[in-house]
């Protein structure tokens, strides 16, 4: 056994987040399957704009009607997280190996994928609820280190379509299997001392999104947030193959699209929690709002330099892949912090369902309209949500510095 080996079994906060961040990564794997396969199901069978959209589309929307699902439940906050956890995962992994036998792109596909959204939803939302109920000083970092996990199992599919060559069905079988065995790690997972449980059903908690303006400026700033994020991470992999086909092969530039998706994903991911630590200090709404002018630059970075260099634009969408989702962890917090902790599952809920129901519409339009306009000008468009954001978190900044 290695050195940390006995110290991480007898920390149980150090042994439970390591498992749930393990877990979290393998069951958000599913997340953008059919995006990192999608050159390949091209080539089996012929599919439309609209239905290439649906197929990513598809998962926000599940995850929306199963977030709302949960947020007016309580079911973060009224079950064993852990228990919510596992059966969500392991149905997510189920749901997603349909595709292995449905028609590509076809009415059972687009149903699996919104199956599995509605299934994640008891994956992201809950793994927070069970991250804050580890610490309160050092909430930024353990929710910034949730939101990496996501990242990083968001980032994985294009890693494996990539080593796996033209065969994507085996990205979809590992996926699903991830998910699967992320779904029975985390029933391995403790419960902080800083979980709060609600005795009864009560739909009136998620008022406090309108009522509470700290919880109601936090939600501003992750739609401005969100307006961006899945937008460019559902897409950024047909974008830059786009752009890498002015000056290279169409072989070689879809190959290198594949490795600039992976890398800017998952490079976002390990920023996350260094942005988590550093917002315990400096504050989570300065964190966030560094992030999104740094995103939002290397959006209209990335649409200014299109068709150019394609080590530029590979060195941009990088720099744009780890600023882009530092903030999403810090307006989950800021919830947390702001809420109850009997609430703070409901809440946090109703604030993914309410930033995917944005996404829906943002994944389903994107490469309608670049189809339309262009590449460089959507690019650009995904600027205008950091700045929405940046918007709020000063006035959520004002308002906290006043409180004190």
């Amino acid at each position: 056994m290695t050195a940390c080996g006995p110290f991480m079994l007898s920390n149980p906060k150090l042994r439970s987040v390591s498992l749930l961040l393990v877990a979290e990564v393998a069951a958000m794997s599913l997340w953008f399957v059919s995006a990192a396969v999608l050159p390949e199901m091209l080539r089996e069978a012929t599919l439309s704009p609209l239905r290439q959209a649906a197929l990513s589309s598809g998962v926000q929307a599940g995850f929306v009607v199963g977030a709302l699902a949960s947020a007016v439940l309580g079911l973060a906050d009224r079950f064993d997280p852990r228990r919510v956890f596992a059966a969500s995962a392991v149905g997510a992994g189920i749901a997603n190996a349909v595709l292995l036998a449905a028609e590509p792109g076809g009415a059972a596909a687009i149903a699996a994928r919104v199956a599995t959204g509605a299934l994640l939803a008891g994956v992201y939302p809950v793994g927070m609820k069970i991250a804050v109920g580890w610490g309160q000083k050092d909430r930024g970092f353990l929710v910034g280190a949730l939101v990496g996990a996501l990242t990083l199992g968001s980032a994985s599919p294009h890693l494996i379509a990539l080593a796996g060559g033209a065969d994507w069905r085996m990205t979809v079988a590992a996926g699903s299997l991830a998910a699967i065995l992320a779904g029975l790690l985390c029933l391995a997972v403790s419960i902080g001392p800083h979980h709060g449980r609600a005795l009864r059903f009560d739909p009136r908690a998620i008022a406090a999104a309108w009522t509470n303006r700290r919880v109601r400026l936090a939600y501003a700033g992750y739609l401005g947030h969100m307006w961006e994020l899945y937008a460019m991470w559902a897409w950024i992999a047909a974008a830059t193959a786009a752009s890498y086909g002015a000056t290279l092969a169409a072989p070689d530039a879809e190959r290198l699209a594949k490795l600039t998706a992976f890398v800017a994903i998952g490079a976002g991911g390990l920023a996350c929690a260094v942005a988590g630590l550093i917002a315990d200090r400096i504050g989570k709404a300065n964190v966030a709002i560094l992030a999104m002018a740094l995103s939002g630059a290397a959006a209209l970075a990335t649409a200014a330099t299109f068709g150019g260099p394609a080590s530029l634009t590979f060195a941009i969408v990088v720099v744009w892949g780890i600023a882009i989702v530092p903030d999403s962890a810090q307006f989950s917090a800021l919830v947390a912090d702001a809420a109850p902790p009997d609430q703070a599952g409901s809440l946090m809920t109703f604030q993914t369902a309410l930033g995917f129901a944005l996404t829906f519409a943002t994944v389903q339009a994107t490469p309608v309209i670049a189809a339309r306009i262009g590449w460089p000008l959507v690019l650009a468009g995904l600027a205008l949500g950091p700045a929405f954001g940046i918007v709020a978190m000063l006035r959520l900044r004002a308002l906290l510095r006043a409180a004190r």
